[in-house]
């Protein structure tokens, strides 16, 4: 493949084809990394709920990003006012992530965004709303006083969705 131009998706669309790591970050060419999330993926809320819990408890907090990414992308038509919901949710994972990368000031931000996004859901679908938003303030408020370099474990530190 010539490298001097973007990689491309089948539909056209730039997507690296770099391999990545199982917290997203992309590794060289030819390295053996993990299965990437497939994109655009129609799931229900309950079960767009349960793949992310998956993956959070399996340690992967960048898939589970994904998985909250395709719904947030796709309720535009089928469910407009939800949009922030399923963001803020993605923040949250995101946020999981950058404090196992090691980018604890980038996760807390992210972790509080994520939180304020979510907090004005009455726990749709099950969602335990407060206990992330106090799972997330106290996870960021760790990351915040942790020590340059410090990483978090995202397997240990996964929420729970559901409570």
């Amino acid at each position: 493949m010539d490298r001097t131009s973007r990689d491309r998706d089948a539909e056209g669309r730039a997507r690296s084809a770099r391999p990545r790591d199982g917290l997203g970050r992309p590794l060289p060419y030819g390295a053996r990394g993990v299965e990437r999330q497939p994109e655009g993926v129609e799931r229900t809320p309950e079960e767009t709920v349960r793949e992310a819990q998956r993956l959070l408890d399996a340690g992967a907090p960048f898939h589970a990003h994904e998985v909250f990414e395709d719904a947030w992308k796709g309720c535009a038509e089928r469910r407009p006012g939800e949009r922030e919901l399923w963001r803020g949710l993605a923040q949250l994972a995101v946020g999981l992530t950058h404090g196992a990368r090691g980018n604890l000031a980038g996760g807390a931000r992210l972790l509080r965004r994520g939180a304020d996004r979510i907090v004005p859901y009455p726990s749709p679908y099950g969602i335990d709303v407060p206990g992330l938003v106090e799972w997330a303030g106290a996870l960021a408020e760790r990351l915040d006083g942790g020590p340059a370099g410090g990483v978090v474990d995202p397997g240990a530190e996964a929420p729970s969705l559901t409570g």
